[in-house]
């Protein structure tokens, strides 16, 4: 087992050149255009001291996170489940790390750096016209910014389509959840399930103004 940096960094060789000096310090115009580019990303909290860390998927259409200067991304708070673990890590510990992906892109980028909530108008009424009018909104202060390298987007094909298994390969959703609350209520089928979430996807569209 490894159990000193020593050990972990003589089974690698030192990092490129070009590893390390891909690393900005502020968003460029390429980050930019990756950025509105991008209809998902996950990001990554961590919480109080010694909790463990959390990772959530966030999507919309490409650009949903707006970006507003150099040092400065905007992202909105869907509706979702209500656990809130993202918001309620932020409040304790306001570092953040966020991966951004493209359709059909090998590379991603990465961002880490702190956040903010603002339920201020100033923010929530910068997305009025898109989808759905957040509570609030996760103000993200840049410090680091780097695109990441393509191999493991490669290795995994995961935008070949004759690489992904068929649906019926894992249970339904339903199915999968009676089964790890242990109930034996009916479980919804796959039909049912996607029928739910589209109504949901429905019911939060911004009005027209």
């Amino acid at each position: 087992m490894i159990g000193s940096l020593t050990e972990l960094r003589a089974m690698y060789a030192a990092p490129g050149e070009r590893a390390v000096g891909k690393q900005l310090a502020q968003l460029d115009v390429h980050c930019r255009r990756f950025i509105a580019l991008s209809p998902f990303c996950v990001v990554a909290s961590a919480g109080t001291s010694g909790g463990l860390l959390d990772a959530s998927p966030r999507g919309g259409a490409a650009g949903f996170v707006k970006v507003t200067d150099d040092h400065t991304l905007l992202l909105p708070d869907s509706g979702g489940n209500n656990r809130l673990d993202t918001l309620e890590n932020l409040l304790a510990d306001p570092r953040i790390a966020l991966i951004f992906m493209v359709p059909g892109v090998d590379e991603t980028l990465r961002i880490n750096g702190t956040a903010r909530l603002r339920d201020e108008p100033a923010f929530t009424d910068l997305f009025a016209r898109e989808r759905q009018r957040p509570k609030l909104v996760i103000e993200v202060h840049v410090q680091e910014a780097y695109l990441h390298c393509a191999k493991a987007f490669m290795r995994s094909e995961l935008w070949q389509p004759g690489t992904w298994p068929a649906r019926d390969a894992l249970p339904t959703m339903g199915q999968m959840i009676r089964d790890q609350m242990r109930t034996d209520a009916v479980s919804e089928s796959e039909a049912e399930t996607l029928a739910r979430y589209r109504a949901q996807l429905a019911a939060e569209r911004t009005p027209a103004t």
